[in-house]
Formats: structure tokens, sequence, C-alpha cells
């Protein structure tokens, strides 16, 4: 372990971030890598005989082992150990909502050790030492596997399956591989030059972009090209607001918003139409990707931000209701949340109100929780101006009609890509990968269902 006595001796270290009148005038990260205190915080792991973090981690990371390892300058070792489990420690580092925290046993008296934080560490000092090089290639299969999409998922399936040996191209329906990392996630959450030095070292994976699968080429034209085909499409139809008013000018989709900033930052586009500089905005949806538009919004220079939340707030500090190790609901303040805005809970919007076919205002009721239910508070009533209206209400499923009519996949209750305990559609040589099959979830979660994905391809077409 670390220090015997350092969860005694330390308190946990959020953290670093840039201060925000610093901050809100760029597009660079918000949250800093600073190694002066990663050794301290290492320190702090108690090794524990039921380690809980690592059973807390969808990839099943060895947390006390590359804590301990840091504890004891041994850093590359620690890099190793990580590297073993997760493919992208500098993604998860920077965008994780960290489950291992939350199960790590310090967090029963909510001093978990800072374990993003440390595997950020840890991604950077590899990468700036040189110890992120390129696989050497093995033996190589004569079999060939085609993975859509490029996001987590489809990245993590494709490095394994190169490593296994076989051919692996990518498709991506984007001008840049990334998915949702790239176009998604704002800079200030992860800039994408961290994106473009990793695929710098996956120089046997093919990439072909531009390539909208159903279209051209279709996904019939792929089963007969390839031995496999994985689907890692994500999560990408958007919940819908269902009110009047919702067709008029000024009311967005979250990813669109979110997507077109990303591509005028990568100067794939000159400018931002759906800019909302000196405008009041409304975001329905108390999510990180509702915050993560506040964040934008901010920096675009909107005159005012209101982020609304139907559900009432939760609890500030534990709640007893999700005690250790599960998640936490608790109230949390992301880092954009922290730069400015107002935060609304428990709000349902009931109709927009316009000017001609502009957006003037939003209208809605408070709600509250009773025996389980939320139900309007009477008399409570509020219209809110507003000139842009951000909907970050999540997603319903993935975009699979053509998958559907084109190869007959079935699709679950839920309207996801039904898969079963392989992660293999009902199409032979069809697998599924991240949200496309579980719904919207954490780049985690994606990352390990591309290994896993890669797992069941490999066992398929390896000879028996």
């Amino acid at each position: 372990m670390g220090k015997v006595t350092g969860f005694l001796e330390w308190e946990r270290a959020a953290p670093h971030r840039r201060p925000i009148a610093e901050r809100l005038h760029d597009w660079r990260e918000v949250e800093h890598a600073i190694a002066h205190d990663v050794k301290e915080q290492s320190g702090r792991c108690m090794d524990c005989g039921v380690p809980f973090c690592t059973q807390g981690c969808p990839l099943g990371n060895p947390i006390p082992d590359f804590a301990d390892a840091i504890w004891k300058d041994r850093w590359e070792d620690a890099y190793r150990q990580l590297a073993l489990t997760n493919d992208f420690p500098e993604f998860t580092g920077r965008l994780c909502p960290a489950p291992c925290e939350a199960a790590c046993v310090l967090n029963i008296d909510q001093q978990p050790v800072t374990i993003e934080a440390i595997e950020r560490a840890i991604s950077e000092r590899a990468f700036s030492e040189g110890w992120v090089v390129p696989p050497e290639r093995v033996r190589r299969s004569n079999k060939t596997v085609a993975v859509v999409g490029s996001g987590p998922a489809g990245l993590a399936a494709a490095v394994q399956l190169d490593l296994a040996g076989h051919a692996v191209t990518i498709y991506e329906a984007a001008a840049k591989p990334g998915g949702l990392l790239r176009y998604g996630i704002p800079d200030f959450k992860m800039e994408k030059h961290v994106i473009d030095r990793r695929l710098a070292i996956s120089p046997h994976i093919e990439f072909i972009c531009n390539a909208e699968v159903g279209r051209s080429p279709t996904w019939s034209a792929l089963t007969k090209k390839y031995d496999a085909v994985v689907v890692a499409i994500g999560a990408q139809r958007a919940r819908e607001l269902v009110v009047d008013g919702r067709e008029l000018s000024g009311v967005m989709l979250a990813m669109d918003y979110l997507t077109e900033q990303n591509q005028v930052n990568a100067r794939e586009l000159p400018s931002a139409a759906r800019s909302v500089a000196g405008k009041r905005v409304v975001i329905l949806g108390g999510g990180d990707t509702g915050s993560d538009c506040l964040g934008t919004a901010l920096r675009q220079g909107a005159k005012e931000v209101t982020q609304i939340e139907l559900v009432p707030a939760p609890p500030i500090g534990r709640n007893p209701a999700t005690p250790w190790p599960a998640w936490p609901l608790v109230f949390r303040t992301s880092s954009s949340q922290e730069e400015g805005g107002e935060r609304t809970f428990g709000f349902r919007t009931t109709r927009l109100e316009g000017d001609g076919e502009a957006l003037v205002a939003l209208h809605g009721i408070s709600v509250e929780r009773v025996h389980g239910e939320l139900v309007d508070v009477p008399g409570s009533e509020l219209r809110i101006p507003c000139e842009a209206l951000i909907l970050a209400l999540g997603f319903t499923g993935p975009s699979a009609q053509t998958l559907v009519e084109q190869l007959g996949v079935r699709l679950d209750p839920r309207g996801n890509i039904a898969v079963d305990a392989n992660l293999a559609t009902n199409v032979r040589n069809v697998y599924c990968a991240g949200d496309a099959q579980r719904g919207a979830s954490l780049v985690v979660w994606a990352i390990a269902e591309g290994r896993r994905v890669a797992r069941s391809v490999h066992r398929d077409l390896s000879p028996r």
C-alpha cells in the first residue's frame, strides 16, 4: 500500500482548476494535471483487503496497485499496470464521473482517494516520457473486422482487435475520428489534441471518415466485405420536448449546439450559427450535457443563463437512500456550474411563447415529489424570458433504422440494439457495444464494452 498512515495525515485534494475569470475567456481545459500532490494523494490509498474501488470501476482498474507504484516513485510501473485494463486513461482521467471514487472506502467519510486525477497524471506522464508507443505487431490473422463508429467503444474495440492480430477498419460518419469525444465534449473538458495523439499511435488501424454507413456503404456491403462487423454508433436519438411552441426559432438540441461549437474550435466551420452571444438562455436538463451547454453558453457571451432540471434537487452530502459503496445521488456542482448562471430544480415546461416565429419566453410550473410521483404545485406558474432554449434531455437510443432494414437486426423494448451475453446481435458476425446497445452511459462503460466485444469477436474468428 501507500503510506500506512497516509489517509490519516492528508485530506482529499480536489483536482486543480484554472481561475474562473481566466478560463471563461478561452476554450482550453479547465482542469490541469499537477503532479506535485499526486504522490501524496496516492499515499492515502489504504490497499483495502476488498478493493471496492476496483469493483466499482467498469474496467476493473488495479487502483491500489498503481497508487502504490506512484507512492514509491515507480511511475512507469504505474502506467503499465493501468494500461493493462484501460486503453485510454487520458480520456477517463478527464471525463469519467469516477464510480471508483464513490466505491472507495474513504468515501464513507466523503474523502475518497482522487483516483480520476491520479489516472490523468499517470497518462500525462506516460505521454511526456515516451512510454506510450505503437504496439508491436503480433502474428497477423487473415481476418478482417469493420468497426462502425469511432467513439470510445469503437476505438477500444479496434485497439484490442488489432492487438489480437486482425485487420481493422473504422468507419466514421464525421470528418474526423473520435465520435462524441471529439464533437460532443467541449474543449474546456478535453482538448482534441488528446484524441489526436492517441490516434497517432494506432498506425495499424485504418480510418475511413465521412462515411455514413447505411447509405454509403450499406450495412449489407460491410457484412459481405468483412469477417465481422462491430456496431458502435452510440445513442444519437435525442429525447424531445413535446409542448406547444417547439417549432419556434431559437430552440435547439444540445448535441447540435455543442457539435457546432466544437467544429468552430477545430476550424471545420467559420462561425457558430447557433451562438447565444448576448441572449437570455434556458437549458433544459441538469445532467452532464446540460452542464456542457452552460459552460459553452457562458464562453459564447450569453447575457444570462438558467439551467433547469425537472426533478427536485438532491440532498447535499451523504444521501441515506444511496449508501456507500453505491453511486451516491447527491447535489453536485460541475466546473461549468461554478462559473455562473442560475440553477432551477423541480420545474416542468408547459409551453413556449413566441413573437412571430421567434422564441421569447418559456412557461412552466414547479413540481414536487409526492409518493414517488412528480406533481404540479398549484399557483407556481412562471414565465421565463429567453431568446434561446437548449434541450439537453438525454437520448432514447441509436439511429438504427437502416441497420434494421438492411440486416434485420433486432431492437430491444427500449429501442436499443438487442445483443446476447457476448454482445452479438441476432445477425451472424454482427456485434454491438457501447451506448447503441446499453443506452446513453459513461465513457468508462463504453471502453469496457469495446474491450469486451473485441474478446467475443476474436474468439468467434479464431480457429477451433
